[in-house]
C-alpha cells in the first residue's frame, strides 16, 4: 500500500491540498456540467458528499439503466454530453443497457465509475469483477464505448477526465468510461485550478474544395437524384444548408429513422421514411436514384430493407456519395462513388456553394413535388381518417390523432419501441417545432421513460411526452417517481395492448399463434398492472382512459395542470403497416441464403 489514504490526508490545509473529490467536482463545474445522472454506492459517496454544495444537481434513479437513459435523453436534447455516476460491479453493469443504447445512437455519454479500492485490486473485495483479470470492471464496456480508462494514479484523473469529455464529444460522439478506485476520490490533490480544460475553440472536418466541387457536377447531371439523411444533421444552420441545396436543385429528401423531425414533414421534397416502415413511393424513388448524396447515416438493416436490393436501395447501379464524420461508416453497406469523411453541416455548405457556383439559377423538376405531396397526403390523410375511429380499445392511430390534436407544436415526443415508434416514423405529422428522439440503433425497449426525464431537465419549458407501451412502462417504473422528486410535468401515455406487441403480432404471423409474447394471469386472461395507479402512488396524476373520449379529456387536463402524469390507454394491438422488407420473415419461412 504504497499510497495510504490516512497519511496522505493527513494536514490538508498545511499542504495547500484538497480531496480528488473536491477537486473533480470544481473541474466537472468548470466544463458547465449541470448535471450528474446515478445511483448511490460505497464506492462513490465521497463524490457524491462534494456535489452537495455544488451547483451541479445529482438526478437520483432507482437503477442505473433508467439513469443511463436519463442521461441519454438529456443529453440528446441539450446537444452537451451527459454525466453518469454508478458504483462498483452490479451498478456498473446494471447501467450496460442504457449507456450501449447512447453509443449506438452516437450519443455523448460521460460515465464516472467507482471501484474497488486500487490497493485491494485482486484480492476479491466487496463487489469486484475479476474473474479472467482483476478490478476488471471497465472491460464490461468495451465492446459498446468510444475509450475507458482506468485511473491507476490519483494524479492522472484530471487528465483522463479532460480527456474523457473530449473522446465523447468530439468526431463521432459516443460513450466513454472513467474508472476509478475509490480510494483515489479521497486522496489528496492540489485543488483544481483550470490546467485540464477542454479546448477553447474546436474545428470541424470540412470538405475540400475539389471533392465538394466533384460532387456537386455529379448531382448537376444526375437525371433522378437523391438526398438521404439521417439523425446526425441536427444543426440548424446544417438543416438550412440541406434544405437551401435541395430546393435550388429540387432533389426528392428521404430520412432514416433517426432522421424523422430534422426537416419539416411537410416540406414539399420530403418523401419520408424508406426501409421497412418506408412507403411504395419512398421505394420507386431510392430504387430509381441514379445519384444518392447520404448524409451522416449507417444504411441501418430497418432503413434499407436487409440491404435487399429489390426493395429499397440498388447500389450499383445508383451511384451512392457517402458523407460521415466517421471513416468506419463509408461504404460498410454499400460500395461508394465518393466517400468523405467530414462534418456534414460543413460539406453540405460546400456541396450548396459548389452548386451554385455552377448553376446560379435553380432547377425545377416536372411534377415532382405534386407526386410527393399526393403520396405524403394519402399518409396521414389515411392515419388521421383511422385516427376518428371510436373502437375500443383505441386504435393505434386515434392515440396518435388525439395526441396530434391536444399537444403543443413545440413537444418533444420520446418514444419506445413498436407502435410507438414505428408507427410515429411512419405517419404522425410532427410540426416544423416538435421534436421526435427514439432508440435507433438498439431499439431498446425502456429507453422511453427515463429518457423523457432527462428530456425534461433539458427542455424545462416544453411539454415532452414519453410515448409507450405496457411492455416497456414496466421496463422502466423508476423513472416515475424521478419525475415527481423533481417536479417534472412528463407525460407518460402508456399505449396499453397488454403484449410485446409488435413481437406477437410477428410470432402469429410466422407461426399461427403467439406465445410468450402477451400477458396473462394465472387463468391466461388478458393482464396488465394499473398504471394510472402507479402514477398517483408516486404522486403523480393518474389517468385510466375507459372509452374513446377519455384520452383527450386526460391530455387537456394534464397539459393545464403541468404537472407529472401517468395515462394508461387501452389499445387493440394492430400491427405497424410495412411495406419495405425484413430478412427475418424469410428466416421463419426457411427461404435463406447462408
Amino acid at each position: 500500500m504504497s499510497e495510504n489514504v490516512t497519511a496522505s490526508a493527513a494536514d490538508p490545509a498545511a499542504k495547500g491540498t484538497v480531496t480528488a473529490a473536491r477537486a473533480l467536482v470544481a473541474q466537472l463545474e468548470s466544463y458547465g456540467v449541470e448535471y450528474v445522472f446515478g445511483t448511490c454506492g460505497h464506492t462513490n459517496i465521497a463524490l457524491l458528499d462534494e456535489l452537495g454544495p455544488s451547483p451541479i444537481e445529482f438526478v437520483i434513479a432507482r437503477h442505473e439503466q433508467a439513469a443511463a437513459h436519463a442521461a441519454d435523453g438529456y443529453a440528446r436534447a441539450s446537444g452537451k454530453p451527459g454525466v453518469l455516476l454508478t458504483h462498483v460491479g452490479p451498478g456498473l453493469m446494471n447501467a450496460v443497457t442504457g449507456v450501449a443504447t447512447a453509443a449506438m445512437d452516437s450519443v455523448p455519454l460521460v460515465v464516472i465509475s467507482g471501484d474497488v479500492p486500487s490497493y485491494y485490486a485482486g484480492r476479491h473485495p466487496h463487489q469486484e469483477v475479476n474473474l479472467h483479470a482483476d478490478a476488471d470492471q471497465a472491460a464490461i464496456f468495451a465492446p459498446f464505448s468510444k475509450r475507458t480508462w482506468h485511473v491507476h494514479h490519483v494524479a492522472d484523473l484530471h487528465r483522463t477526465v479532460e480527456r474523457a469529455f473530449w473522446t465523447a464529444t468530439s468526431g463521432r460522439p459516443g460513450a466513454v468510461l472513467v474508472n476509478v478506485p475509490m480510494d483515489h476520490f479521497s486522496r489528496q490533490v492540489a485543488p483544481y485550478r483550470g490546467d485540464h480544460a477542454l479546448p477553447a475553440v474546436t474545428a470541424r472536418p470540412a470538405l475540400d474544395t475539389p471533392t465538394a466541387d466533384r460532387i456537386a457536377r455529379l448531382l448537376l447531371d444526375a437525371e433522378r437524384p437523391l438526398i438521404y439523411f439521417g439523425g446526425g444533421l441536427r444543426e440548424p444552420r446544417a438543416r438550412q444548408d440541406l434544405l437551401a441545396l435541395a430546393e435550388h436543385l429540387d432533389i426528392p429528401l428521404a430520412h432514416s429513422l433517426m432522421g424523422k423531425g430534422v426537416l419539416p414533414d411537410r416540406h414539399p421534397l420530403l418523401l419520408g421514411m424508406p426501409g421497412f416502415w418506408g412507403l411504395e413511393t419512398t421505394h420507386t424513388h431510392t430504387k430509381g436514384a441514379d445519384v444518392v448524396l447520404a448524409l451522416a447515416t449507417r444504411f441501418a438493416e430497418t432503413d434499407a430493407s436487409s440491404w435487399d436490393p429489390a426493395h429499397t436501395w440498388n447500389f450499383p447501379p445508383s451511384k451512392l456519395i457517402q458523407i460521415d464524420i466517421d471513416p468506419a461508416e463509408i461504404g460498410r453497406n454499400y460500395p461508394v462513388e465518393i466517400g468523405a469523411v467530414s462534418d456534414v453541416g460543413e460539406a453540405v455548405r460546400a456541396i450548396g456553394a459548389a452548386v451554385r457556383a455552377a448553376r446560379p439559377e435553380p432547377l425545377t423538376r416536372a411534377g415532382l413535388r405534386d407526386s410527393i405531396a399526393v403520396a405524403r397526403r394519402g399518409v396521414f390523410d389515411t392515419a388521421r381518417e383511422d385516427g376518428r375511429s371510436d373502437a375500443f380499445p383505441l386504435r393505434p392511430q386515434r392515440i396518435l390523432a388525439d395526441l396530434r390534436a391536444a399537444l403543443p407544436d413545440d413537444t418533444v415526443l420520446v418514444t419506445d419501441v413498436g407502435w410507438n415508434k414505428n408507427g410515429v416514423a411512419q405517419c404522425y405529422e410532427l410540426p416544423d417545432t416538435g421534436r421526435f428522439i427514439t432508440p435507433g440503433g438498439a431499439s431498446t425497449m425502456g429507453f422511453g421513460p427515463a429518457a423523457a426525464v432527462g428530456v425534461q431537465l433539458a427542455e424545462p419549458e416544453r411539454t415532452v411526452v414519453a410515448l409507450i407501451g405496457d411492455g416497456g412502462m414496466s421496463a422502466q417504473l423508476p423513472a416515475v417517481p424521478m419525475a415527481v422528486e423533481r417536479n417534472l410535468p412528463v407525460l407518460f401515455v402508456v399505449m396499453n395492448n397488454r403484449a410485446h406487441g409488435t413481437i406477437a403480432d410477428l410470432q402469429s404471423a410466422s407461426f399461427g399463434r403467439s406465445y410468450g409474447c402477451e400477458f396473462t394471469d394465472a387463468e391466461g386472461r388478458p393482464y396488465s398492472p394499473d398504471f394510472a395507479a402507479l402514477g398517483r402512488s408516486c404522486g403523480a396524476g393518474g389517468y385510466t382512459v375507459a372509452e374513446p373520449a377519455d384520452l383527450a379529456k386526460a391530455l387537456a387536463d394534464a397539459l393545464e395542470r403541468r404537472a407529472p402524469a401517468v395515462i394508461d390507454v387501452p389499445m387493440v394491438n394492430e400491427p405497424v403497416p410495412t411495406p419495405g422488407h425484413w430478412n427475418i420473415k424469410d428466416i421463419y419461412r426457411g427461404s435463406f441464403a447462408d
